[in-house]
């Protein structure tokens, strides 16, 4: 088994022609040049080279094991820069709080990037309302989440340690079950709280987005069903139950494919945001996330 210093001369050589070219390239001698090529050929039994007035020729010999004498080197150059690769290859998991539908916090891309980037990094998703997003993420629980508040608002002063970025800005739109357009029409947040609504715990941004209307009038909503996920408000809204929150595009497909009615002139303006620990934002995972973020949202 030859060594790689003496592949390394025989391909020089062969490439340059010449002893004194390839001792040049290599940073060496010529007779540590020629030394090694002479114990080439003699542990190989063959000639490799011929002499000319130019310099060095291969023989056919030579010609038949120069492929393989390259295909050897970039072997071991290529292991080298995996070897090195290694070194700066992100490693580590990834803790990630999800909400909504994975389509509009655009999940897939964000994932699909992140591994692109970062192929040793495991992702662990774990999918709930915005508050229990917040809470995770500040215990520590999760690196990273999706959040929804209104715009400028973020975490709010209560998660002061909690840092966000704003990805994109939406509306929350009235929706209620096909038939009650006379029950709409017309209607003040205190005629619309009089009817029934399907109602989402405190953590849920649906919860904080009416509260924040209702609240400062002296209103509360007259719920009469409570649930935690979009879906099951969906359907209680299709099954004529009551009103709710969607979000603009999920308002107006209902409208269109199902019937569903949609308050006019009412709407509450919301922000898709991602957070993370302020004292954790220099993280290499947490780093890698934010950097692999905005190039999926860009700015909002």
């Amino acid at each position: 088994m030859q060594d790689l210093q003496t592949l390394r001369a025989f391909v020089t050589v062969a490439r340059e022609g010449s002893v004194s070219r390839a001792a040049e390239r290599l940073h060496l001698t010529q007779p540590a040049v020629s030394l090694k090529l002479k114990r080439l050929q003699e542990g190989l039994e063959l000639t490799l080279f011929r002499r000319r007035p130019q310099g060095l020729d291969l023989t056919e010999d030579g010609q038949a094991l120069l492929p393989a004498a390259e295909k050897a080197l970039a072997a071991v150059a290529a292991f080298d820069q995996s070897a090195r690769a290694l070194h700066s290859t992100l490693r580590g998991r990834l803790k990630i709080g999800t909400i909504v539908d994975p389509e509009f916090i655009r999940l897939g891309a964000f994932l699909h990037r992140l591994v692109e980037r970062a192929p040793q990094l495991e992702t662990e998703l774990s999918h709930g309302m915005s508050g229990s997003v917040l809470e995770r993420v500040r215990r520590g629980e999760l690196d990273v989440g999706f959040f929804l508040a209104p715009p400028d608002e973020g975490p709010g002063g209560n998660a002061a340690e909690v840092a966000h970025r704003e990805l994109t800005h939406f509306h929350y739109h009235v929706i209620a079950p096909a038939g009650w357009g006379s029950r709409l029409a017309g209607a003040d947040w205190m005629r619309l709280a009089r009817l029934p609504w399907i109602v989402t715990p405190p953590d849920s941004v649906h919860h904080r987005l009416l509260h924040g209307v209702l609240d400062p009038l002296g209103l509360a909503p007259n719920g009469v069903a409570q649930v935690d996920q979009e879906a099951c408000m969906l359907d209680l809204v299709r099954a004529g139950v009551g009103l709710s929150l969607a979000r603009d595009a999920l308002a107006m497909a209902e409208r269109q494919e199902r019937g569903l009615v949609v308050a006019e002139g009412i709407r509450l303006p919301c922000a898709l945001c991602f957070i993370w620990r302020r004292d954790r934002g220099q993280e290499a995972v947490i780093a890698e996330a934010l950097e692999v973020l905005e190039r999926v949202w860009g700015s909002p």
